[in-house]
């Protein structure tokens, strides 16, 4: 498939519209610690429909894309904190069981579920993950150890079945999860990038799979991930980041940590609203 001048200027809208929200992302993910998925998501959903793609689809595409994205950079963090031998394997193998089972299971959820539905099942975990943010549970240490089987399955099950069906590594999730139950913050948070492998690999590739074959997709999109947006978005937020975690050490982390929290809620208002038929 050759490209002309005039493919590139249909494109250039697309194409900015990705290299920004991968800024963002990257942005945030160095500032605050965030997983990008939380932006990524909405990014790409209100993007690609403002664009006149079919907002049928857009949101599966949104979260598989999304998905996609937290493999490589998932990846190099995880790897960053197993050399600093902050990755409990211990924790990965207890939690991991659970969560690849939750990923089938969300996966299948997801094949099953229209547009409106996902965006429902993403604005309301939104809404909690805001909520999250606010209280920080991660101050209250009410265990003193991850629970054994059939615990740590079951949570591992919920925290892979939501991760998949909102389109995030599930830190945001796993992270607070670890540290009510004792585990130290450094450990938590790189036991966490590791789960994010265990989720987005396997999920990822789930969202191709159930997005085969669906018409009306942006161009070079395989399934529900569209390689594209993979392309561009990665680039612009790795360079990113750093900048993000240079602003955290000049700005005040827990002010900006509650307004990121309010924007949350605004999408997740937002996208609540349009479902309901009032936007």
């Amino acid at each position: 498939m050759s490209f002309d001048v005039s493919m590139i200027i249909e494109f250039l809208p697309l194409l900015l519209i990705l290299a920004s929200i991968g800024v963002l992302a990257g942005f945030l993910a160095g500032l605050l610690g965030i997983g990008g998925g939380i932006v990524l998501v909405p990014g790409l959903y209100y993007s690609l429909t403002s664009l006149g793609y079919d907002p049928e689809h857009m949101m599966h595409l949104a979260v598989g894309t999304s998905l996609a994205v937290i493999v490589p950079t998932g990846f190099s963090s995880a790897r960053s904190h197993w050399k600093k031998g902050a990755v409990g394997m211990d924790l990965v193998k207890r939690i991991g069981i659970g969560i690849v089972v939750g990923v089938v299971v969300g996966t299948i959820i997801a094949d099953k579920l229209d547009a409106e539905s996902m965006q429902m099942i993403f604005a309301v975990a939104l809404m909690i993950l805001a909520a999250i943010m606010v209280i920080n549970p991660s101050r209250f240490d009410l265990l003193k150890d991850v629970p054994g089987q059939p615990w740590s399955g079951l949570a591992g099950m919920f925290i892979g079945g939501l991760s998949t069906l909102m389109g995030i590594g599930g830190a945001t999730i796993s992270v607070p999860y670890m540290s009510i139950c004792g585990v130290k913050m450094h450990k938590a948070v790189g036991t966490a990038s590791a789960l994010g492998m265990v989720i987005s690999i396997p999920a990822a590739i789930g969202f191709m799979v159930i997005g085969n074959g669906q018409e009306g997709m942006p161009p070079l999109s395989i399934g529900y991930v569209n390689v594209l947006a993979w392309f561009l978005i990665i680039p612009f937020s790795v360079m990113v980041a750093p900048l993000g975690a240079k602003a955290a050490h000049a700005l005040p982390v827990n002010k900006l940590r509650l307004a990121f929290a309010v924007f949350m809620v605004f999408v997740s208002s937002r996208m609540l609203w349009s479902v309901l038929g009032n936007g």
